[in-house]
């Protein structure tokens, strides 16, 4: 049982939430298409959530956009952080094999708590994870160091159900830069502020441990993302403590960052889409290898309740390896798949034709 795919967004005949399709107008920035869609509360309400489908009802206000306010705290700290990776850069070749595994392992692992912890289980909830499961990703997510669980599903599904739009967080229309780091590097724009109060999180508030991991962040994330990776190199095998600090702390911690930002940036400029080529998110393998298969953007943004994020499976996707292991184990269950007669229906209607190629 536990290994379940739950099957309701099938298109058999026996299934009757996905029989309706819908026309309907999508704004993408400035530009408003038509096209038909499957009717995604059928699909994706028994998550019990729905503030992951894009809102059409969302218009932009006219007028002029509200003047850049820039967190200097932020922008000085990235800088530094930034320079410290370059420096680990150099001290690569001076490291033990050994740290450099360990490096490898603890962004491996703090990449996890992102992939499949963060995203697909609290932001979307395409799969369930029992008690000692979502303890561990919550361990882990503090390790990563991308705001604490709440907040990060919180800007999240904003992101989901105003994607290019000023009430996105890391909204790509606004450039490379901007959806990559420069969102981190100003005040969020009003819209988003106010879109992300009027979300529904109570399934979030209700998880004692993402609530519990949200009281103690500050010192969870001092211990998780920089004491222990330091520490265990040096006390194990008596690396160095520089060596040990920027390796396994900076530069892991850098290179995470940067995997997860490509999706909001290159993810959505650079790729095909042959989902639905009405919207910017775009299929993307580098980014996949480097994001553990988060890389998949325009299956993802057409389908956010699918488990894999992906109609691949393994392909260049760790994470759902990695939920499947966990479901293999008794850890997890219900994960939630599209159907294949869905996605070739969605590709047909929507898509840019590029999946008749490749």
């Amino acid at each position: 049982v536990h290994c379940h795919l739950s099957k309701e967004f099938s298109s058999a005949p026996t299934t009757t939430t996905v029989g309706t399709l819908t026309s309907r107008v999508t704004r993408n920035g400035d530009a408003v298409m038509e096209k038909n869609s499957l009717n995604h509360e059928d699909l994706a309400g028994d998550r019990g959530m729905m503030d992951d489908i894009f809102d059409e009802t969302y218009r932009e206000k006219e007028g002029p956009k509200p003047p850049l306010r820039y967190v200097w705290r932020n922008i000085i700290l990235m800088s530094l952080l930034h320079l410290g990776g370059i420096l680990a850069l150099v001290l690569i070749p001076y490291a033990k094999i050994l740290t450099l595994a360990w490096a490898v392992l603890c962004f491996m692992v703090a990449a996890l708590s992102i992939t499949a912890g963060a995203h697909r289980l609290w932001s979307h909830r395409s799969y369930k994870a029992t008690l000692p499961l979502r303890i561990v990703l919550t361990i882990a997510n503090s390790m990563a160091f991308q705001n604490d669980i709440y907040e990060w599903v919180r800007d999240h599904r904003v992101h989901h159900k105003f994607s290019e739009t000023d009430a996105d967080p890391h909204n790509a229309m606004r450039g490379f830069f901007f959806s990559h780091i420069g969102w981190l590097l100003v005040r969020k724009h009003p819209d988003v502020i106010e879109k992300g109060q009027k979300l529904d999180l109570s399934d979030i508030k209700a998880d004692k441990v993402v609530m519990f991991q949200r009281r103690y962040y500050k010192p969870s994330v001092v211990l998780m993302c920089f004491v222990l990776p330091t520490v265990v190199p040096w006390y194990f095998w008596e690396e160095s403590l520089i060596i040990s600090f920027f390796i396994s702390a900076i530069l892991r911690y850098v290179l995470g960052l940067n995997a997860t930002w490509l999706v909001n940036s290159a993810a959505h400029m650079f790729g095909n889409r042959p989902y639905d080529q009405y919207i910017n998110p775009r299929e993307n393998p580098l980014v996949s290898l480097g994001a553990l298969g988060e890389g998949f953007h325009n299956y993802h943004h057409t389908f956010p309740y699918d488990y894999s994020t992906s109609e691949f499976g393994w392909r260049f996707n760790l994470t759902t390896a990695f939920i499947d292991f966990m479901c293999f184990l008794g850890l997890a269950s219900d994960r939630k798949k599209v159907s294949k007669e869905v996605i070739l229906a969605r590709k047909m209607r929507t898509g840019d034709g590029s999946h008749k190629s490749g």
